[in-house]
Formats: structure tokens, sequence, C-alpha cells
């Protein structure tokens, strides 16, 4: 067991579910969330901040801003926690209030936007804030999670090699697309070493991310209403994309064996099983990456009735929370 001084020092690496037992579905799923950030943005966070010390753009009285959905927002601030930083998150109405508890619980300041851009929705609109923010005030330093090069590199370290050293004989990796950081940390390994593995992307129906038409979503975490700067197509081998229902209801069924996930990891299992079930071929090796766990959706993937009926409720149980 390692003796750490600070939170980001550990990271679980080497966790994986085999998913026949409890879906019947042969997929390992890397488990990405047993860190003190309970999530796979400790390790983009980590990278970006790193960076950031290094080359002098975050000094004594400077104050950490980003845009976040949730999960980069807490591994921010268990960062600025911990190195003696201020931070602003600047997230919307959709992100979990027991999310936006954990930041200011962590000493960070949360602004919730609740009104989406007419071209840009809700990331367009936090967006737009961050930049008018910093601005006009230089105190505030914007790491921009959506092109800052140490978002993937973070993964083409760290996670990439540690999912080839456990399966050399990989055939497919499912990645979750948000700010596509994970993805293309993952597929430039592979074809930097010229490993044979198919990199399917998951994204969520309504995200633009690969071209698709914009369309409302209430799960936070993957997809985006802004093209993600670190996106490079060529890279990617497919894309499947995943309706939210389907992800409730593998989140649901993973919870009833005992495996509490997050609504990203619900998405890339559902599109996971997706790709899967249109293969001939049965003896494929694969691997999913589980970006977060459940804790921090009970009120939202995990209620009963959600989101037919609640959302309004829950919106509005934010709103009043950060207001």
């Amino acid at each position: 067991m390692p003796v750490i001084s600070e939170p980001s020092e550990f990271n679980e690496d080497e966790l994986y579910v085999d998913l026949r037992a409890a879906l019947g579905l042969d997929l390992f799923l890397k488990c990405e969330g047993f860190n003190f950030a309970g999530s796979v943005k400790l390790k983009a966070a980590r990278e970006m901040v790193d960076a950031a010390e290094r080359d002098g753009i975050l000094r004594p009285g400077s104050v950490l801003v980003e845009s976040s959905s949730g999960n980069l927002g807490v591994a921010l601030s268990v960062l600025a926690a911990s190195r003696g930083y201020r931070f602003l998150c600047v997230t919307d109405s959709r992100c979990n209030l027991a999310t936006i508890r954990l930041m200011e619980a962590l000493g960070s300041r949360v602004h919730v936007i609740d009104d989406p851009s007419a071209d840009g929705g809700f990331l367009g609109a936090r967006i737009a804030y961050v930049r008018a923010l910093c601005a006009a005030d230089d105190r505030y330093v914007w790491l921009n999670q959506y092109s800052n090069r140490g978002n993937w590199r973070a993964h083409y370290r760290t996670t990439a090699p540690a999912i080839a050293r456990r399966f050399p004989d990989l055939d497919v990796l499912f990645v979750g697309a948000g700010t596509t950081g994970t993805l293309m940390g993952c597929a430039r390994w592979f074809w930097q070493w010229r490993r044979p593995v198919r990199i399917v992307a998951v994204d969520s129906v309504g995200s633009v991310t690969f071209g698709g038409p914009p369309g409302p979503r209430m799960i936070p975490g993957l997809g985006t209403s802004v093209r993600p700067e670190l996106l490079d197509r060529s890279y990617v081998d497919d894309v499947v994309l995943v309706e939210e229902p389907d992800t409730l209801q593998v989140c649901r069924r993973l919870a009833a064996r005992g495996f509490l996930f997050g609504g990203s990891t619900g998405t890339v299992v559902s599109g996971a099983h997706q790709w899967l079930s249109r293969q001939s071929r049965r003896d494929l090796t694969a691997v999913a990456i589980a970006p977060d766990l459940g804790e921090r959706y009970l009120d939202t993937v995990y209620r009963a009735g959600w989101p037919e009926g609640t959302v309004e409720s829950a919106v509005a149980e934010v709103m009043a929370h950060a207001g």
C-alpha cells in the first residue's frame, strides 16, 4: 500500500471488471474512479496543472477557472486545495447537485449557467463566460481542457500503456467522447506503437462531436454542443451513438449486480454492446474505459422516474443551491 503526501499521487490503474457475469457481455471494464477525485479526470487535471506550473502560467495569487460538467471540476478542486490555489468551476444546470456540493466542500466556488447560447448550447455559454472573466481579470488562469494538449497526453502516458500491458492481444478499445482527451490520448498511443487495435468512440445522441445534429442531453459527461478542438477523427475507427434511455438501463442493470457506475460508464458499455453485437467474430478481446463511479448520480441516473417528471425539480434544486 503506497504512502502519499498529496491526493493526486494515488490512482488505482489496474482494476478491471469482467462483464460476462454481470451482463453476459465479453467486455473488460477499466475502472478509473478509484482516486481522490473519483474519476479519470484526475489524470488530465494533474497533467495540465503541472504543465501550467512549469511554464510559469500558474503563479502565487492565480485563480484557476475551468468550464466543466462535473468531473474535471472535482479533479481541479482536489488539486487546487492540495496546492494552495483558488478555483472557480463554471458548470451548467445539468451538473449533479452532489458534484457541486463536493467541489464546494473542497473550497472551490461554483458558477452555474442556466441559459444555453443559441449556437453553442450550455457548453458555448460556459466557455463564453470563462473567456469574458479572463479578459476582465488577469488573475484568472483558464487551462482550457477542450484544447489543452495535456488533456490527451495524460492518457498517452498512463491509460493506454496500462491497458496494453494488461491486454497485449487487445482487439478493440471503447472510449467515451467528451472533450476527447481520453480518446485521443489512447488512440494516438496505439497508433504510435503500431498496435492493431480498433478504436471505437462512444458518444451520446444529441452531441455534435462527430457531426450529428444537436439535441437535448440530460446526463453530464459525454457529448458536446461544440465540437472539441482536440478531436482528430483520423485516429478513430468507428463511432457509436447511444440514446440516454439505453444509458440508464445499463447503469441500473449493473447496479442490480452490485456495480454502481456513473452515467458516462453506462453510455460506454451500451455503445460497446451495440458494436460487439454486430460483429461476426465472437472471440474479440475488448476493453472499455469506465470514467467514474455512481454515487454522484443518485439523484439523477439512479432516481426512480428520472428524468421524466422530475428533471425540472432537479434543475431547480441545483439552481437554488448555487444561487
